[in-house]
């Protein structure tokens, strides 16, 4: 069984992604970055990349900003025939300051948190 598997990503959040005033990014790109470490559970856990079928729940806990480095999780938390359901966090672990600076953030700011499920092919 593959529950309690944890995937995490990292990413830098370019300031190409700001939407809003004070260089605020969009809830979306929490998802978008939940679906690519998802791809990733699929492929460790089965081989193939998966469909993302739903989200039972999304938390938006504190902002994301252009600047930021990302830190996303993805837990598996039940495995089914051909479903897993997955837990995800979107933690902020640096944050850009001041033109070019920027600081590491300790602790980290949990800014999304999500319940997920994905599907994979049935085994042959």
């Amino acid at each position: 069984m593959s529950v309690g598997l944890t995937v995490t990503h990292r990413r830098y959040v370019p300031y190409s992604h700001a939407h809003y005033a004070g260089n605020l990014v969009d809830g979306a790109y929490a998802l978008a970055a939940f679906g690519d470490v998802a791809t990733e559970v699929c492929i460790r856990t089965d081989g193939d990349e998966g469909l993302f079928a739903s989200y039972s729940d999304v938390q938006f806990k504190a902002a994301m900003r252009a600047g930021d480095v990302l830190e996303i999780s993805a837990t598996i938390t039940r495995m089914g025939t051909r479903s897993r359901t997955i837990d995800f966090e979107a933690r902020v672990v640096c944050r850009g300051t001041q033109g070019s600076q920027a600081q590491v953030l300790d602790p980290a700011i949990v800014a999304v948190t999500a319940t997920g499920t994905v599907v994979v092919p049935a085994k042959q």
